[in-house]
């Protein structure tokens, strides 16, 4: 079993560059630079507004409350920061780099390059699984020829992954930051010496606010909850865009349209659901046209959508609940086999 199995319905591929030139004309990709400062003003703010809580709660449990408050604000800030590495804000390089250093770096403690770098890499090929590091096993797996010969803890993770997909969100934020300072030890990290000197800013400057407000055991549990619902925040904004989606044959993944489309998943929902996704729950969009400002994705969306539904490619989008749902049962049915084999071994 692969990802999902390869749509089959007859489709009239190509016509990328037609789509792309009917969204251009209408203005879409053109940079928003104003509703990006008005994003970075009410993020600045919130978080301003979670330190001065701190202070006012210095040394009570209360404080503790604040810690949810902030993991959220910290995956608002990482959607800037994701947007601004596509010049979804400026195409001026030199703003780019210092916006994404302050979203990533400096204010949530990750190399902003090293995860740019590797987001790259998955635009390229969503759901290829020699390409896309997304889709490369790890503490979880999303296809079946991955999960063969796994044994051990490895084996047993896979039979359950379903039921541990939750669960392990809540250290995806510990192991972005882990990931992020093992990136800027290797040989040819970009901007190591900036880079590293503001994740040292950041991580001293947290430790410092969670020493100054709050108790010890205060601040573990603080940390805790932060990067747990970080984590969880982050995980649930990026898995339903592609997780159980096809993986593509060569043919296919040759076609610019085809590959974009066939392997992603949009999330229905209004103005709240575009914010609390930062605009991620129109991956088939964001996909096609990586560059194209949140704002615009809605009207894009309509545009896309007719343009499919006239060559026959299916155009993939749910609700946020099944999305998930979706996700559980693919992650189900890639451990099928080796619980099976693990019934049927005397």
């Amino acid at each position: 079993m692969s990802l999902a199995d390869p749509p089959t319905p007859s489709m009239h591929p190509g016509g990328y560059a037609e789509l792309a030139t009917e969204i251009r004309s209408l203005g879409l990709l053109r940079p928003q630079p104003g509703f990006y400062a008005a994003l970075l003003v009410v993020d600045l703010a919130a978080l301003a507004a979670i330190v001065a809580g701190m202070v006012v709660l210095r040394d009570s449990w209360w404080a503790v409350l604040l810690a949810p408050v902030l993991a959220v604000v910290s995956t608002q800030v990482g959607f800037l920061g994701h947007e601004a590495g596509h010049r979804q804000v400026t195409r001026r390089r030199g703003v780019t780099l210092a916006l994404g250093l302050l979203c990533g770096n400096l204010l949530n403690g990750m190399s902003w390059s090293w995860w740019i770098e590797k987001h790259n890499a998955h635009h390229a090929r969503p759901n290829d699984l020699a390409t896309d590091p997304d889709v490369h096993p790890g503490a979880l797996v999303f296809d079946a020829g991955q999960a063969v010969g796994r044994r051990g803890i490895a084996g047993w993770t896979t039979r359950h992954q379903a039921w541990l997909f939750f669960p392990f969100l809540t250290l995806e934020a510990v192991n972005l930051h882990a990931s992020s300072v093992r990136a800027l030890g290797r040989p040819g990290a970009r901007h190591r010496v900036l880079e590293g000197a503001l994740l040292l800013a950041h991580y001293v400057a947290y430790g410092a606010l969670l020493v100054g407000t709050l108790t010890w055991p205060q601040a573990l549990v603080f940390v805790a909850v932060h990067q747990a619902v970080f984590g969880i925040y982050l995980g649930c904004s990026f898995a339903p865009g592609h997780k159980g989606m096809p993986v593509l044959s060569a043919e296919q993944s040759e076609d610019p349209l085809l590959r974009q489309v066939l392997t992603s998943r949009n999330v229905r929902g209004g103005v709240l659901v575009d914010y609390a996704l930062g605009g991620l729950n129109y991956q088939i969009e964001h996909h096609l046209f990586p560059s194209m400002p949140r704002p615009h994705l809605a009207h894009a969306q309509r545009v896309v959508r007719r343009f499919c539904e006239q060559r026959g490619v299916p155009y993939a989008e749910t609700s946020a609940w099944s999305s998930y749902a979706q996700v559980l049962r693919h992650l189900e049915a890639v451990g099928a086999d080796l619980r099976a084999k693990r019934t049927t071994t005397p």
